[in-house]
């Protein structure tokens, strides 16, 4: 059990650590969202819906593409889902096919030409791709198809695959879309859409999520959709088919559903995250529900480091399952002690810069008559710099709490991820530098327990040890290309 209590354990020498922290929340951040819309009346306003769905995945930008068999057009912009699409611009997309895309970047420009779909006019026609995830080592390959002769709009890695694509030599369309995706290293759960067709792709390891659904229309004919998670399948009535299996290739078209595998034989490496933290509680990722997930969490966390205590409160929103799970498995009451504001923008102005800890005080407020002179278990999803941890420990203890226990519900996050998520570099990641009684020291909490590695896989349903990749917790990486002393990821630009 990764634990210390500051009351029995000696006290380590002071951190140091910057007081302000560069995130409003210090979370961990995903890249993307992606849909696809085939055989709809309306595909654009159905790929809106499932871009709102989907738009905790990202909010720097969004676009969506149309086709009609006959045409393609391409929108996008920076910014939320419901900022870019008003109902003038989606009159904009004609066509019963569309795919759709929400962003986050990581190591790529957070600008409007890295803004995806992607719309390139090549050699086997015009595609439109959007991309979650992160390809790995292309420094090489992206010059080796500038020599070839490949223009390239963007910095994005996305738009290699499209190249990759043109510059195929296999003769049909599907053909040289697998044998792209064969040359290519690294996470990708990727829809692409042509004129009149439709297509669906997870890389070998499955690192991210993409589901395929299926809503019957009055007319008796069927649409065809991909999300990132389901609950996007949720807004549009579509009912969940199954997964895109790691490693598959499908296409959809006026001819009904294709799929074959262009890689098979890698061992299975699902980013175990989606579970802890990125995906929404009412979806279903890799087979098993979210919600079902971290409630296991929140067991497996009291098992491992209960401690006696008045009130279990999560931190909201990303602790509120974990703690459900714990308090039902403690026996300890569930109360929502920290209250927070949803109305909060993107961006704000301080007051003054010595007030200290006001962007978690703008977003969390305690709920002072629960925890005065209560014994309180605060449950978060993980510590990443610890600067927003320490803020949260210091407004409970503020609030009257008489003593504050720390409990995250995964383990110490300690190295960088290269597979789509924006992760801090090595030397900024706490677990990576302190030890747990120096974060606890640091958090100013009276104790401080993350959930063992084993304790995260059971409760994933992933015990075996081959179905998650774990690097940000172990710093062993499932690809090759990663060099763990890097400062920044391997030579990759993202989507």
């Amino acid at each position: 059990m990764n634990a210390y209590n500051a009351s029995t354990d000696p006290m380590p020498d002071p951190m140091p650590m910057a007081d302000q922290d560069p995130l409003p929340f210090d979370k961990l951040r995903e890249e993307c969202g992606v849909v696809a819309i085939h055989n709809h009346p309306d595909a654009a306003r159905q790929a809106y819906l499932a871009l709102y769905s989907l738009q905790h995945r990202g909010q720097e930008s969004a676009g969506i593409a149309t086709a009609d068999y006959e045409n393609l057009w391409n929108i996008k912009g920076m910014g939320l889902v419901a900022e870019i699409f008003t109902d003038d611009v989606l009159a904009k997309l004609p066509g019963p096919l569309a795919i759709g895309h929400t962003r986050y970047s990581t190591t790529g420009d957070s600008a409007l030409l890295n803004a995806q779909p992607i719309r390139v006019d090549s050699t086997k026609g015009l595609i439109a791709i959007a991309h979650n995830g992160n390809l790995v080592h292309l420094g090489n390959l992206r010059t080796q198809l500038e020599r070839e002769g490949a223009i390239f709009q963007t910095t994005s890695d996305s738009e290699i695959i499209v190249q990759l694509i043109a510059h195929s030599k296999e003769p049909t369309l599907i053909d040289a879309i697998a044998d792209s995706l064969r040359q290519v290293e690294g996470a990708f759960s990727i829809v692409m859409m042509t004129r009149d067709r439709i297509f669906a792709a997870r890389d070998p390891r499955g690192f991210r999520p993409l589901s395929m659904g299926r809503i019957a229309n009055a007319d008796g004919t069927e649409t065809i959709v991909f999300a990132s998670e389901t609950c996007a399948f949720d807004l549009l009535r579509a009912t969940y088919d199954r997964e895109v299996k790691p490693g598959e290739l499908v296409m959809v078209s006026r001819e009904g559903v294709t799929c074959r595998q262009f890689s098979s034989g890698v061992p299975q490496a699902s980013c175990v995250f989606e579970h802890v933290y990125f995906s929404r509680p009412d979806s279903r990722v890799f087979g098993r529900w979210v919600q079902e997930s971290r409630e296991e969490m929140g067991r497996h966390l009291a098992r491992e480091s209960g401690v006696e205590a008045d009130l279990v409160v999560p931190v909201p929103d990303s602790g509120v399952t974990a703690a459900i799970g714990y308090a039902a498995e403690s026996g300890i009451p569930f109360r929502f002690g920290l209250i927070r504001n949803h109305y909060v923008g993107r961006t704000f102005i301080e007051p003054e810069q010595r007030v200290r800890d006001f962007g978690v005080k703008l977003k969390l407020n305690p709920v002072r008559n629960l925890l005065e002179g209560k014994r309180v278990i605060l449950i978060d999803d993980s510590i990443i710099r610890g600067t927003t941890s320490r803020k949260i420990v210091r407004m409970v203890r503020g609030a009257g709490a008489k003593e504050v226990h720390l409990r995250i519900s995964c383990p110490p996050t300690t190295s960088p991820c290269f597979y789509g998520v924006d992760t801090p570099s090595k030397r900024e990641l706490i677990a990576a530098n302190q030890s747990v009684q120096e974060i606890c020291e640091y958090i100013e909490a009276d104790s401080l327990a993350y959930l063992s590695l084993d304790g995260l896989l059971h409760a994933c349903d992933g015990a075996d040890g081959n179905r998650y990749c774990t690097a940000c917790y172990t710093g062993v990486y499932p690809t090759r290309w990663v060099d763990v002393e890097d400062i920044l990821p391997a030579p990759a630009i993202s989507v």
